[in-house]
């Protein structure tokens, strides 16, 4: 049994850190006052390198600050890959 523990401890290690691979999660939907809410922009990043990140900073219908950021793809759409929401000041 002792020996069996290390092993059961190992493989529910590895199983819940493969859950937190980042091309595994779902995609973040835009939210009113997102740069992507109600499409693409009409103008296209063309001077900015692909891979380079874009912030955007707005407050939501509740007061909250909203932090976004976004990817510049190959096709010079921008990907939302992080958004945090919290107080405008915090604690």
């Amino acid at each position: 049994m002792k020996a069996l523990l290390p092993a059961l401890f190992a493989g529910g290690l590895f199983a819940g850190l493969a859950g937190c691979s980042s091309a595994d999660s779902p995609a973040l939907d835009p939210i009113p006052g997102s740069i992507t809410y109600g499409g693409q922009p009409r103008t296209k990043l063309s001077k900015s390198p692909v891979g380079s990140a874009v912030y955007n900073q707005f407050y939501n219908g509740t007061g909250q600050r909203v932090e976004e950021t976004y990817i510049l793809q190959a096709d010079r759409s921008l990907k939302l890959v992080r958004r945090e929401i919290g107080p405008d000041f915090p604690d």
